[in-house]
């Protein structure tokens, strides 16, 4: 038998039935954790070319790599952080997968949002288990499954994905690594509005997210969280724009650069290559909509639109004295000596 994925469909205009969260002894994750990989268990072997494998354990299957294959009966059993051996005699290190490791591992059908960026959207969007959250587009489910991840076995993440091979692949993603219970796939275009509303955080990863800010404030709840990631500076200056438009206050706009080391003792120096710009991310919260926006921008804003009325309203009065009539002396009478 092979460790392969079953096939499915999403109808593009079937509205998907709810789904209740599991219990949290339902999951591998959130059942108490054992010594010993168990069946139906998530696994990552390292081979001792570094090279990284996940697979779910089911009894009578086995996983092929460049070592040869191995037999998830052998490994079923097998203590954590130990050796596991291929048919052919191959070693690998046997771990428990992280959460980052399941994001760099899934199927791809599009660019991923990279685990340094996840981590930090999850900490500034404050989740935590139950809350609910309502993410755009899908892709390929790589902070979907970190969204998840947060959020369980309480929360629910209710995502937007257009393409239905990308929402197909999601959820084949999401289901290998036993999160899908707590995410529920909209396979439509947001320019309708969300599937949900009330919830307490919204992230977007469109093309162009101001021209969505009203529906992320009908979906918010008072205070949400709201976020994005976008590419280029341009994009920022017209969500910035829009953010100011649609009354969102404690902006802030941020880039994370990861650069890891070479773990050797007596040569420690930074890796050759490394994640750089993977893009901006801009956070804001929903406040009232009667609020003075301009109350709530940053100090440097609001010094930015004090210099800008300032300018304006001196070239506005040399405009005018300029229409005035009468001859315009250039420099004002100078007193003659003596």
């Amino acid at each position: 038998m092979s460790d392969e994925q079953e096939s499915f469909e999403i109808e593009p205009s079937t509205e998907p039935t709810p789904v209740i969260p599991q219990p949290a002894g339902s999951s591998p994750w959130f059942r108490p954790r054992a010594n010993i990989a168990q069946a139906g268990d998530l696994v990552m072997l390292i081979s001792s070319d570094n090279k990284r494998f996940l697979v779910n354990l089911h009894p009578g299957y086995e996983s092929h790599t460049h070592l040869g294959y191995f037999r998830h009966d052998d490994l079923i059993g097998h203590p954590w952080g130990s050796s596991a051996y291929s048919k052919q005699g191959h070693a690998a290190l046997m771990l428990e997968p992280s959460l980052s490791d399941m994001m760099k591992h899934v199927r791809r059908g599009t660019q991923i949002i990279y685990p340094k960026d996840a981590a930090y959207l999850i900490h500034r969007l404050s989740l935590r288990a139950g809350s609910r959250v309502i993410e755009a587009g899908t892709g390929s489910g790589s902070l979907t499954i970190a969204l998840a991840w947060a959020v369980a076995p309480l929360g629910m993440i209710y995502t937007h994905e257009i393409r239905p091979e990308i929402a197909n692949l999601a959820r084949t993603n999401l289901e290998r690594v036993g999160l899908l219970p707590w995410v529920q796939i909209f396979n439509q275009s947001i320019d309708d509005g969300f599937r949900a509303e009330g919830v307490d955080a919204v992230f977007l990863d469109v093309r162009e997210p101001w021209h969505y800010l009203d529906r992320v404030r009908g979906a918010l709840r008072p205070g949400g969280a709201f976020a994005s990631l976008v590419p280029t500076t341009n994009q920022v200056e017209a969500l910035l724009n829009g953010l100011d438009e649609e009354r969102f206050a404690d902006v802030h706009v941020e880039e994370l650069i990861l650069r890891p080391w070479k773990p050797t003792p007596d040569r420690l120096r930074p890796e050759d290559n490394f994640v750089g710009h993977t893009g901006f991310l801009v956070f804001a919260r929903c406040i009232d909509a009667g609020e003075d926006i301009s109350k709530w921008q940053a100090k440097e804003r609001q010094r930015y639109d004090a210099r800008m009325r300032s300018k304006a309203e001196i070239e506005a009065r040399a405009a005018a004295q300029a229409a005035e009539p009468g001859e315009k002396k250039k420099y004002p009478p100078l007193p003659l000596p003596g």
